[in-house]
Formats: structure tokens, C-alpha cells, sequence
């Protein structure tokens, strides 16, 4: 923590959430991520914020924020947008979606997997607050198939039930942050 008789004014702020995100990427999407790292005035008030670009088809992929319960609102275009329930007792997840259009709102609970996707052919924008000063984000995909060392793929083969030579491509995929 800065000494409060040391805080500014830049402290507190920062600016260029108006400027579009490059979103000529794998995944079609780039999140503008405003923490603690660039607000230091946020240390210990428990939120933060993002900027998602999305191209036309583009998605921010399946993944969690350990650390944080996210609302989102879109700015511009059209998303589908989802999450996946933890294990339940009957052994099913249960999936939620809506398609929002400019202005809609939508939440995913803190450490469920969840998703958006640009279902239109124009450009998307959202932005999303997060109950965190540092929500953390795992992408699914990434953390799975892309870890340094890899899982061994045997473990990952009789995990997803299929054959090795798919754990294997996987496995080689190149994966881009889009962070």
C-alpha cells in the first residue's frame, strides 16, 4: 500500500478505453484490462474493469476468473454469452446463454467457466466490471492443452474419451492471449 499522504491524482486513473482493441488475432477478440497493475489507486477496493473487442465470429473463449464474479454489458453488436454450472449432484452442468444486443446486461458468477461470442458480421464491443482488483483469468483451452510442461496425454486421452493422435494436435496448437 502508498503511503495516502504520497497519492495523486494518476493514481487513480487512466485513460483509452475508447480506443478499439485489435482483434486480427486466432480468437477474433482483445480484452483491455484495467487493474490494479494500471489503477494503483485500486489496491484493496475490490473491483476492476475491461474493454472486449470482438471481430465478426469473434469470441472471448471459454474460461474463469478464480478471483472474481464479472457483469458485463455490451456497447455495440450482438454476443451470445454463457456459463456452465460446477458439478452438480445428478453429475450434469447446466448451461446458461442468452443472446444480448446493445444494452443488455448479464453475470457470471465468480470461478464458472463462461464464454461470449459475436454472432453478427460487424464488430462487437463490451465492457465488463469484475469484483476483484486482480480477477485472475484461466482459459480453459489454454490451460488445459497449452501448459508448460504438457499434462501427459494419457491422462488427457482418458479424460475427454478420445483418441491420442487428437490430444497430440491439440496439444501442438499455437494458443494467443488475447489479453
Amino acid at each position: 500500500c502508498k503511503d495516502p499522504k504520497l497519492a495523486k491524482a494518476e493514481d487513480f486513473f487512466t485513460s483509452g478505453l475508447n480506443i478499439a482493441g485489435d482483434t486480427n488475432n486466432k480468437v477474433g477478440s482483445k480484452v483491455t484490462t484495467v487493474n490494479v497493475d494500471k489503477i494503483p489507486g485500486l489496491n484493496t477496493l475490490g473491483i476492476s474493469l475491461v474493454r472486449i473487442d470482438y471481430a465478426p465470429y469473434g469470441q472471448n473463449p471459454p474460461h474463469t476468473h478464480p478471483r472474481g464474479t464479472e457483469i458485463l454489458v455490451v456497447a455495440e453488436g450482438t454476443l451470445y454469452v454463457g456459463f456452465v454450472t460446477s458439478n452438480q449432484k445428478d453429475g450434469k452442468n447446466r448451461l446458461f446463454t442468452k443472446v444480448l444486443n446493445k444494452g443488455d446486461v448479464f453475470v457470471f458468477p465468480i470461478g464458472l467457466i463462461h464464454f461470449q461470442f459475436n454472432q453478427g458480421n460487424t464488430p462487437a464491443v463490451a465492457f465488463a466490471a469484475l469484483s476483484s482488483q486482480n480477477a485472475g483469468v484461466i482459459t480453459i483451452a489454454n490451460a488445459v492443452f497449452g501448459s508448460d510442461p504438457p499434462i501427459n496425454p494419457d491422462v488427457l486421452t482418458r479424460a475427454f474419451q478420445v483418441d491420442k493422435s487428437v490430444i497430440n494436435y491439440l496439444q501442438k496448437q499455437f494458443w494467443y492471449d488475447n489479453n
